[in-house]
């Protein structure tokens, strides 16, 4: 496993926080034939867990922890996009050298093109770890049976999750799902039941249905249920980890082996440093000003131009990131407009060099919920989908449509 000892560039020197430190044992994460000395692992998100964020995000994992601090998965992939040998698809599995151990996220509704897929993965020795994605809750993904109302189909569940394990032989097979479609057709324990059976290294759950989306507060009850229920292999817990004291207190209260890091760490990389120093017993966290903000910022537009091998694509990604890394910073809504709008990493540097940047960590303002989280929705899905939990012929034959256009997440 690659070591990253050095501070990433642009890091801040970590600060104590008061009332956090060594009453917090180590507490590494065993996956199959894998251990990691932070059991936490990023939640792939469209658009943002390429191998750029990954990257970041290990180094600042790094600091406090023995390896790179927990699982970085990629961003979902398609794996009928896969056999199609669609090329953006396969540069989202790209991975840099020092991403070990290598993780990919894969989705797919057949378990024939599932099973395919993670062999032409290992073929070209591309993982060391796979995951498998049961709980997107976008509607182009929902409407057509695929994502979190999959596992309503408890039959095809088991028979993409069987033939994903089959294929990957000693690589850990996990997967990510959510509570349910809705509280009146829970899935979750069903499903861990079923992994369990089947050969799964780990279940990650979403304390969330597909109908709640990212809105109000995660239901970690779910997550202790789940522990209670499946008993032979590991149960993460994902949803509103904001800091390292959530993770903490979610495997506190919950007894799940590791949790699942999502919105809480957009615009915010280091807070992988935080995780491993807390897990460690470390009361140091990092807490940025906006200079090293910035810095940090600038290093992402550096990676993300080594990822995409172009200074075009790889600025004009970054405008999504612009929001996030500045929230609660003294940087105004003009100013981020024009980050937002950057053409190439000089006219970047231009901007950035007008900044405050001897503003210091402005507190609260940074901390807490970002990212979307919207209002629940009843979730889109074919007509007849909850009728039963087996899968009709009609259904069987539309199934595939659920991963056309949707490569990457």
């Amino acid at each position: 496993m690659t070591l990253l000892n050095d501070a990433p560039p642009g890091a801040p020197a970590p600060t104590s926080a008061p009332g956090h430190g060594t009453e917090v044992p180590r507490r590494p994460l065993t996956i199959g034939n894998l251990t990691v000395d932070t059991p936490v692992m990023l939640a792939p998100m469209a658009g943002v867990t390429n191998m750029a964020f990954r990257v970041l995000c290990r180094e600042f994992g790094a600091l406090h922890s023995a390896d790179d601090g927990g699982l970085f998965p990629t961003e979902m992939v398609t794996t009928r996009a896969l056999l199609e040998d669609h090329r953006e698809s396969w540069r989202l599995l790209r991975m840099a050298e020092r991403e070990r151990p290598r993780s990919v996220q894969l989705y797919g509704v057949d378990p024939a093109v599932v099973r395919r897929s993670v062999e032409m993965i290992l073929e070209r020795d591309g993982a060391d770890h796979l995951d498998l994605n049961f709980g997107c809750p976008v509607p182009k993904v929902t409407r057509r049976g695929g994502g979190g109302v999959l596992p309503w189909k408890d039959e095809l569940f088991t028979r993409i999750l069987r033939a994903a394990v089959e294929a990957a032989g000693d690589v850990p097979v996990t997967l990510k799902t959510r509570k349910g479609v809705d509280d009146d057709h829970l899935t979750y324990r069903d499903a861990g039941l079923i992994a369990q059976e089947v050969g799964a290294a780990a279940i990650s759950l979403h304390g969330r249905t597909v109908k709640e989306q990212y809105s109000g507060t995660a239901d970690w009850t779910s997550i202790a249920d789940l522990k209670q229920t499946v008993t032979d292999i590991p149960v993460l817990g994902n949803g509103d980890i904001w800091s390292a004291e959530d993770a903490v207190r979610m495997m506190d209260e919950t007894g799940a082996d590791g949790v699942v890091v999502g919105r809480g760490c957009q615009g915010r990389p280091w807070l992988f440093a935080d995780l491993a120093a807390a897990f460690s017993g470390s009361a140091e966290r990092v807490r940025p000003g906006l200079g090293d903000v910035a810095r940090i910022l600038r290093r992402h537009a550096e990676l993300l131009t080594e990822f995409y091998e172009s200074e075009d694509r790889g600025v004009k990604d970054l405008r999504k990131h612009v929001a996030w890394y500045f929230k609660g910073y003294p940087v105004g809504g003009e100013m981020r407009r024009r980050l937002a709008t950057m053409e190439s990493l000089a006219d970047l540097d231009a901007k950035l060099a007008e900044l405050d940047l001897e503003a210091p960590y402005p507190g609260a303002g940074v901390e807490g919920p970002r990212g979307r989280s919207g209002h629940p929705r009843n979730a889109t899905v074919p007509t007849g989908w909850m009728d039963s939990r087996a899968l009709t012929d009609e259904h069987r034959e539309r199934l595939h449509e659920a991963e056309l256009d949707i490569s990457g997440g």
